[in-house]
């Protein structure tokens, strides 16, 4: 069974990052991650089950995938820990900053964000100042047979700080919904320049393979 490892090659030495992090502290929670997928599926796989990527509904992996690496970079990170207030944002605080580590609402540490969505637009419950980190992921769900998909990767990581009026507020689906917000054109604009990761898509990479068949 293959095995996701984090191509160096797509990580931006040159990225600025806040509150003491580190490229290495990416670079470990990604695959942090990897090695869990790995392990577990393996196991499933030798009980003739199904991978987790396959039987995860898409956005109950997301928000497996979020805590997964809000646990990482904490561990790693030399400032981060987890917010220990329920459904607290941001998820990671400044060691200290708050008391116990707990804060309903904070400026001081980064917002964990995990999205299929190409180009790390993504859904959050309110448009506010904030550092977000935004984690584009691909999952392989057509190759046949399962048991030669792809592992889980990420193809993009985005950090960067935003406010209040880089967002567009969206109309909720019923009356009783929860309001959200996303980045509008020119605030994905802004944190995609914050780029920390960038690798080709499995999608990206078949296309020029046809591009260079037919050529």
């Amino acid at each position: 069974m293959k095995k996701a490892i984090v191509d160096r090659a797509g990580l931006n030495q040159n990225a600025e990052l806040p509150f003491e992090l580190r490229i290495s502290d990416f670079e470990n929670g990604m695959q942090d991650v990897y090695d869990f997928f790995h392990d577990v599926n393996e196991m499933l796989l030798g009980k003739g089950l199904q991978r987790l990527d396959d039987m995860t509904r898409p956005a109950a992996m997301s928000g497996m995938i979020s805590d997964m690496i809000t646990a990482s970079l904490a561990r790693f990170s030399r400032s981060l820990v987890p917010n220990d207030f329920f459904n607290g944002h941001p998820d990671l605080v400044v060691r200290g900053r708050y008391a116990n580590n707990s804060i309903a609402s904070g400026k001081d540490g980064v917002e964990i964000k995990s999205t299929r969505k190409a180009g790390g637009a993504v859904d959050t419950h309110g448009a506010r100042e904030q550092w977000m980190c935004v984690f584009v992921y691909e999952v392989d769900t057509e190759t046949e047979p399962t048991s030669a998909r792809e592992p889980m990767r990420f193809t993009e990581v985005y950090l960067g700080h935003v406010v209040e009026a880089d967002f567009r507020s969206n109309a909720r689906s019923t009356e009783k919904g929860t309001r959200t917000a996303t980045l509008h054109k020119d605030g994905i604009a802004k944190l995609r320049k914050s780029w920390i990761y960038r690798i080709e898509s499995r999608v990206e990479k078949q296309r020029t393979a046809n591009k260079t068949r037919k050529s």
